[in-house]
């Protein structure tokens, strides 16, 4: 016999461990990812289960045309909540005749609040079932609210189940605006990564890199040294980064892609109001508000629509009141401007003495850090403005008298926009357009008050000041924001807590209280309702599109915040906050305008900044007029070269006075010291300002027309959508006069009975 002995290598064995390890990692990296992705796990969610049905306006009278398996859970607990809302709304007390409302009670102080309550508790293992049903605030904890649900898709039917269509519309736009984020984040990261790439072969940069021997003139009046044009390499190549081929690729991309989001939300929005019953529905004639009857109750007409008399408020009064108003917005606005005038002066006050500060990194960095302390200041400025706004906005809408509470939200609305809006964006814009554009030269320069010299662009130009602007303040506007939709309710419910412990009171752990006392120790919603969770994104929306081609990673900073925001707005809603009284909408109402606005605005700006702020226009004009390859087609690096020398102007040190002598040199298009006009303007900066003004008309009208066109294209209903309403429409129609035939032909046939019965 034979025996045959398996012998394996060393080298054989040592591949089987690397693969079985590879193996091993593989599992260990899918245990942490997480498991379908964005897919709502509908499985858990069995209330949601769609219904093969057709639905129309119930009414009481029409009862026998709808199916009813269960009369506990055939409304929903929100829609429960909006009827025992509506009763309470016209109950009448006292006299039964002029008093009425839940509404005037809490007004007047006899209640101290009215809300509905919490469906139990959000964390219970085993949540107690109202109505049949499972605890929808246990699922909404569950597969919404949690962090580890980030990734999830939001389950929209049972938001708006629990807290109503308004606030499902909320989180339903929120969630939509968070998905568009995506393919803008990946545009503008592509972007900043092509400048990051090509930062060390760009043309520009190695030639301010290697001026050794180019000296700049001083950029103080005082303690400012001659530097190096070299000394301001880091500085070129971080303005590269923003300042690239793909600046301009992508603020066309940015506006045609707020377009595509506004026209494709409109047809989310038609899909959501259809399944959520809202087609035909239209807001009722609302009451008047409780001020607005006090105020005009002497003066009455006849209502067009009810027939029944009102108060009224005459033309007169609203134009005055009116105009009062309008005079308290443009006097809050001068404010602002006179807040960021007293940042510019603090800049022009400090960068002398950080010119000349002790500490040399200060020293040499002396603009960056003008710059950096003056965002910081900017930023605590815009956060105490705006308290100051809320108030003197609720004053004049207050003012004005609006007649509904619709009327008053709006007014708030549209008046905490203009206000926020002016004071986050106002110190953007004087970087973007006015910081170094009225300098002057050297030798002629212009100052404020005849004291202070007017602000330069560093000599790589002015967008790393409008990056360094944007980025702070938006990281730390979100943080704060962040911060006070989380952690202060979260402090406060805390407070509260450790109050009724201190109170010797029942602790919830011993004895159960009642929902409704639990609730009554969450935070209320916010006075002004969904008003400053719109306004924070919609003022993000501002940042993300408006400035996008001076700062490309904006779009990604707004999807991380977003990300975030959605979960902790859940929490908040789930876990933090009473429950809101449900109320239906079929649009976000005031908004949609502010946002098309903005996306006009938009489109002007980044124009604006390209053209102005950025040097994409100098540098095309070089390329293609004055460049050393002029005749041979256009590569960019190659016809750059010697741009930086084309782009600064010369000046001799002996006319300043200072002891320097020799030749400096500056930003600008001038002829030179020993020219027939000295310092006058070149023909290179009448080619520049040309195409700068061209460059913003062709661009408008090109990507003006290119919206007009998506917008053209996309419809604000999908055909399907009007197919299946129109069908549903047909076919409710005919199964009602069928149920409503069955039902005279049953009570025709019980009267037929009953009279058989009767004759003899």
């Amino acid at each position: 016999m034979m025996s045959h002995n398996l012998v394996s290598s060393p080298i054989e064995f040592s591949w089987i461990t690397q693969e079985l390890s590879l193996q091993r990692n593989i599992r260990e990296l899918k245990s942490w990812l997480p498991r379908n992705p964005m897919k709502l796990d509908k499985e858990a969610l069995p209330d949601l289960e769609e219904t093969d049905c057709y639905t129309a306006p119930f009414s009481r009278a029409r009862i026998h045309h709808f199916t009813i398996n269960n009369k506990d859970s055939f409304f929903s607990n929100s829609t429960r909540s909006r009827i025992v809302h509506h009763m309470l709304q016209r109950t009448k007390y006292e006299d039964g005749k002029s008093k009425m409302g839940i509404n005037r009670l809490l007004n007047n102080g006899t209640y101290e609040a009215a809300f509905p309550p919490h469906e139990g508790s959000h964390k219970s293992r085993h949540p107690i079932k109202t109505h049949g049903a499972q605890n929808h605030r246990h699922l909404l904890y569950e597969r919404w609210a949690r962090w580890g649900m980030w990734y999830k898709y939001q389950p929209l039917d049972l938001i708006r189940r629990y807290f109503g269509e308004k606030i499902g519309l909320y989180f339903a736009w929120l969630g939509w605006y968070t998905g568009m984020l995506i393919p803008a984040a990946l545009v503008g990261l592509f972007v900043f990564l092509y400048g990051l790439f090509t930062m060390d072969s760009s043309q520009v940069s190695k030639e301010i890199c290697e001026a050794n021997e180019t000296i700049m003139c001083p950029m103080c009046e005082r303690n400012c040294t001659l530097q190096k044009l070299n000394e301001s390499c880091i500085y070129a190549k971080v303005t590269h980064l923003f300042d690239n081929g793909g600046t301009v690729f992508f603020a066309i991309f940015m506006a045609i892609w707020a377009t595509v989001f506004l026209e494709f939300w409109k047809r989310r929005r038609a899909v959501l109001t259809y399944d959520w019953d809202l087609i035909d529905w239209e807001d009722e004639e609302e009451e008047l508000r409780p001020q607005f009857e006090a105020k005009y109750s002497q003066v009455e007409r006849v209502n067009p629509i009810t027939g029944k008399p009102e108060p009224f408020q005459p033309f007169p009064d609203k134009l005055s009141r009116l105009m009062v108003s309008v005079s308290g917005i443009f006097f809050m606005i001068s404010l602002v401007l006179t807040a960021v005038f007293a940042v510019v002066v603090y800049r022009l006050v400090v960068m002398e003495q950080f010119a000349s500060f002790q500490w040399y990194f200060i020293k040499k960095y002396w603009q960056f850090a003008t710059s950096g302390t003056g965002v910081c200041i900017n930023f605590m400025i815009i956060m105490s403005l705006n308290v100051v706004y809320e108030k003197v906005a609720y004053l004049l809408t207050d003012l004005e008298h609006p007649r509904t509470e619709s009327e008053w939200e709006n007014s708030f609305a549209l008046k905490m926009f203009l206000f926020q809006f002016v004071n986050l964006n106002s110190s953007i814009f004087y970087i973007a357009f006015f910081l170094g554009r009225f300098a002057g030269r050297p030798g002629k320069y212009n100052k404020l008050f005849n004291r202070w010299r007017l602000e330069e662009c560093h000599p790589s130009g002015c967008l790393i000041d409008l990056c360094l602007q944007m980025g702070v303040i938006m990281v730390l506007k979100q943080m704060w924001n962040n911060f006070m939709e989380l952690g202060y309710p979260l402090l406060q419910n805390w407070w509260s807590r450790r109050k009724i412990k201190k109170g010797g009171q029942l602790l919830e752990h011993k004895i159960s209280l009642p929902q409704w006392e639990k609730d009554w120790n969450l935070q209320p919603m916010n006075l002004h309702g969904l008003m400053d969770e719109y306004l924070e994104m919609v003022l993000q929306f501002g940042f993300t599109t408006i400035f996008v081609a001076a700062f490309p990673l904006a779009p990604l900073l707004a999807l991380l915040n977003n990300i975030i925001e959605i979960r902790l707005d859940a929490y908040k809603f789930v876990t933090q906050w009473r429950r809101p009284m449900p109320a239906r909408a079929t649009d976000i109402g005031i908004w949609y305008g502010i946002l098309e606005g903005i996306g006009v605005l938009a489109v002007i700006t980044n124009a604006f900044v390209i053209a102005i702020t950025s040097d994409y226009i100098p540098r095309f004009v070089y390329a293609y007029k004055y460049g050393p390859c002029t005749d041979e087609g256009y590569r960019q690096e190659k016809c750059l070269k010697g741009y930086v020398n084309s782009s600064l102007s010369v000046f001799d040190l002996n006319e300043l006075g200072m002891g320097y002598s020799g030749y400096c040199r500056y930003r600008d298009y001038r002829a030179p010291p020993w020219s027939s006009a000295p310092y006058e303007f070149t023909l290179q900066f009448w080619h520049v300002l040309a195409a700068r003004l061209a460059f913003i008309i062709v661009f408008e009208h090109l990507v003006f027309g290119i919206k007009s066109f998506i917008a053209y294209l996309i419809p604000d209903m999908p055909k399907d959508l009007c197919d299946r309403m129109r069908r549903e429409k047909y076919l409710v129609q005919e199964m009602m006069y069928e149920a409503e035939l069955e039902h005279l032909q049953r009570e025709r046939k019980k009267n037929g009975k009953q009279y058989h019965h009767e004759w003899p």
